[in-house]
């Protein structure tokens, strides 16, 4: 303490570090002592060996299994200090309800049992609170909670869909789905998506071409388009999916997060079914915290009891503390008023993105202004190399998700997308877009 001029807490960190790193050992009441010299490193390993028994199974039934995370490690890696970050897919910490979520926590963890084993499918309040979120006819009957929206859409994927299948998916779409279909042994084969939503003749035409049981779209501000499924086109989207035997996973992933100026919203697709078409995933994640890895797989007869033994085989249960801190959170007055604030603030963002990305950037084209979510979807002139210009674009200290990995073949054209929930304000848009002007002009100049 004398030498470094440092607190007595400073010390006992660093004692406590380097007992984890085992260079020092203490003995309590004699004091803490250098530990034993370790022993000379072994020599390092030969893992080669893995490259030939992780590419037998694939060689046995033709189905790859290398996954590619790259597009969903792109919005969970924080980048580096001073970056600001377009290319997140949550909401940034000033954004979050963290007072309430804190609150809950602290009241959920002084419920009695709160530590003690839930049941399987889910604690039968918050089952209940997910199924009105679905529609009139659903219970907490046809519910499971999940640790987290992707942890649902894998569920679905699995149960409904054997290794090998194809599985339909929307074009462009959530990186995170196509890794996940990927990692089950399944065939992404994509269908068009447009200003009004997944189209319903191709669809018709992807039923036939490859005889897939499953489909998976988000009907609501879908991602990365940020389009909505039209009124005339969402029964359509139910009859050719029911006319052909298959499955519609609706991943409702941001209906929490509508901009005040969204105006009345779609019903879920799930809420007219009554026959078992439609497998509704929702999560409480995007509209709160990372970390609040709740979420909802809403089904209807023996898929839902498939996709029941499936969820208990991979996870046993969702932990109670945080099943009861969502049950807290969702049942206070504060989360409500919070959504109010994100809704009124995400409208002020998205305003604030247009406005600078035409007046910094008018030679990118941005089709289609969405009224919710957090992102836009902007396609670059013909030839531009996206990457190359997402790597400028970091240098130059904004961070970008380029199109490429929403694609599940040969894109049509380059794209990026931006993200406006996890920047700090209105100040960062500003300075982002202008950011990604110089990387743009430097990427068009290296051309």
């Amino acid at each position: 303490m004398e030498r470094h001029r440092v607190s007595p807490v400073t010390v006992s960190r660093a004692l406590a570090r380097l007992v984890a790193e085992g260079l020092v050992v203490t003995r309590p009441g004699a004091g803490a002592f250098r530990a034993a010299g370790r022993a000379a490193p072994a020599r390092p390993g030969d893992t080669s060996w893995q490259e030939v028994a992780l590419s037998a199974d694939a060689a046995a039934d033709g189905v790859p299994r290398a996954v590619d995370a790259s597009g969903v490690l792109a919005t969970l890696a924080a980048p580096p200090p001073g970056v600001i970050e377009f290319n997140s897919g949550y909401l940034h910490p000033a954004l979050q309800p963290e007072r309430a979520m804190a609150a809950a926590l602290a009241r959920a963890g002084r419920r009695p049992g709160a530590w003690g084993r839930p049941p399987a499918d889910g604690l039968p309040e918050l089952r209940e609170w997910f199924a009105r979120g679905v529609g009139d006819t659903w219970t907490a009957a046809d519910v499971l909670v999940t640790a987290g929206g992707q942890a649902a859409l894998t569920t679905a994927l699995r149960a409904l869909a054997p290794p090998g299948a194809p599985v339909l998916v929307e074009s462009p779409t959530y990186p995170g789905l196509l890794a996940a279909a990927r990692a089950s042994g399944l065939r992404p084969v994509p269908v068009p998506v447009d200003a009004e939503g997944l189209r319903p003749d191709l669809l018709a035409d992807a039923f036939r071409a490859s005889a897939a049981r499953v489909l998976v779209c988000q009907p609501l501000f879908q991602n990365p388009t940020g389009a909505v499924l039209s009124a005339a086109r969402r029964p359509e989207v139910v009859r050719v999916a029911r006319e052909h035997g298959a499955f519609v996973v609706e991943d409702d992933f941001v209906r929490r997060l509508a901009h005040r100026d969204a105006g009345p919203l779609p019903r879920p697709l799930a809420a007219d079914d009554p026959d078992g078409v439609v497998v509704h995933v929702n999560s409480l994640t995007k509209a709160t915290s990372p970390s609040m890895r709740v979420a909802a797989l809403a089904a209807r007869g023996p898929a839902r009891e498939r996709l029941r033994a499936l969820h208990v085989v991979d996870t046993f249960f969702v932990p109670r503390p945080l099943q009861e801190a969502a049950l807290e959170l969702v049942g206070a007055a504060a989360f409500h008023r919070h959504l109010k604030a994100v809704a009124a603030e995400l409208a002020v963002r998205r305003q604030a993105l247009v406005a600078a990305l035409r007046a910094e950037l008018p030679g990118l084209a941005l089709p289609h202004v969405p009224y919710g979510g957090y992102h836009l979807w902007l396609g670059l002139p013909a030839g531009t190399a996206e990457q190359d210009l997402a790597a400028v674009a970091l240098r130059a200290g904004v961070a970008v998700a380029p199109g490429r990995p929403y694609f599940g073949t040969e894109p049509p054209g380059p794209h990026i997308r931006l993200s406006f929930a996890g920047v700090s304000g209105i100040a960062e848009i500003t300075e982002g877009v202008q950011r990604l002007r110089r990387a743009y002009e430097e990427t068009a100049v290296a051309v």
